[in-house]
């Protein structure tokens, strides 16, 4: 029979023995469940839970990457919470620096990588896709196509054919494989919340509309990219307009051409598109690209000016006239003897006149002079 020391003995050995398993435990579980496996770390991982269904899968290969300690821990803790099967899939940002409850809970919300486009003033919807689809974000022809679509169109309330000039230019965050109804939705939202109520008295002055607005702003972005001066091409463009000339912006012309090889000719500005404002009167169908707030405000509030002719000084910025003969004096002086073309009377419609384009501008390209 074991003395009463004894008994003492053993009954403490036990405790201790007990104390030490439930430390272990309780660290082992720290260590693999709890605790980030490397707290100190900055370095993240795009993770794409598409790739791994399950969340074995999905545990293993997190594992492998060096962001959990043992794929044993992600999945205790989805199993013990019922969160096994509410991971959104998707791309996700994810460190080691972060717990197993930490990278769970995120993908248990969705807190998607928002991968980032920026849209620049001017550019076409083509020419949107591809900036979408180099982000990432979406296929650039399955979001030309729907910018083309009616029944999106008409939510949208744009009046138009296409999208063309009501996406707004700013740099947008979008998830990977973001549908293109969102994203037309979120940049035409985008123009409708830095549309000013008073613009549309505005309009009521001008005797335009919002897509002829529109129209005419996406030309003058083209044909300047210097915010400066915009308000002024604006004023050339009123003034044609209001005296029924025709505008003759090489801009239009080329955006008419199905296949411009960069190199606009006497027979482009000839040929009859719905869009060459060289051979059709008034403003073209519709925006012939996206413009941005800057263009937007000088299309509504024009300089007031008597100027009817521009033509590029080949440093950036033009030369504004009142009349053709001073308009052919800064053709001769800064287009026929320098390093830019100057369409001359002879290469357009007898009646017509010349509005050239900045040398900035990188729609336009050479052409020869006669």
């Amino acid at each position: 029979m074991l003395s009463k020391k004894s008994v003492l003995f053993v009954l403490c050995l036990s405790l201790l023995l007990l104390a030490c398993a439930t430390t272990a435990a309780y660290l082992s579980v720290r260590y693999y469940i709890l605790d980030a496996k490397d707290p100190t770390t900055t370095e993240a991982i795009v993770f794409d839970t598409e790739l791994s269904k399950s969340i074995q899968g999905i545990a293993r290969n997190l594992e492998q990457q060096g962001i959990i300690r043992s794929n044993i821990s992600l999945r205790t803790l989805a199993r013990l919470q019922s969160k096994d099967t509410q991971i959104k899939a998707g791309e996700y940002e994810l460190s080691a620096s972060m717990t197993p409850q930490q990278i769970l809970d995120k993908m248990v919300r969705g807190e998607m990588l928002q991968r980032r486009a920026t849209i620049k003033e001017g550019m076409t919807l083509k020419e949107i896709g591809a900036a979408l689809e180099q982000a990432g974000i979406v296929d650039a022809q399955a979001f030309l196509t729907a910018t083309r679509n009616q029944e999106i169109l008409t939510q949208e309330g744009i009046a138009a054919q296409s999208c063309e000039g009501y996406l707004f230019p700013e740099t947008y965050n979008f998830r990977r494989k973001t549908p293109a109804r969102t994203i037309i939705q979120t940049m035409h939202q985008e123009l409708n919340s830095r549309w000013q109520p008073e613009w549309t008295q505005r309009l009521q002055i001008l005797g335009m509309t919002q897509h002829q607005l529109l129209t005419l702003a996406s030309i003058v972005e083209k044909e300047s990219g210097n915010f400066d001066e915009q308000p002024v091409i604006a004023s050339v463009f009123h003034n044609r307009l209001r005296q029924k000339m025709r505008l003759q912006a090489d801009p239009t012309v080329i955006y008419g051409i199905e296949s411009f090889d960069g190199n606009i000719t006497k027979r482009d500005l000839l040929t009859e598109t719905p869009y060459n404002t060289y051979v059709i009167d008034g403003l073209p169908p519709g925006p012939i690209a996206n413009p941005g707030l800057s263009a937007i405000k000088a299309a509504l509030y024009p300089t007031d000016t008597n100027f009817l002719y521009f033509v590029g000084n080949g440093a950036g910025r033009h030369v504004f006239s009142e009349n053709l003969y001073q308009h052919n004096e800064a053709v001769n002086r800064y287009q026929r003897g320098g390093a830019r073309r100057a369409v001359q009377e002879d290469a357009v419609p007898p009646s017509a006149t010349t509005v050239v384009a900045p040398p900035s501008e990188p729609s336009q390209v050479e052409a020869q002079t006669k």
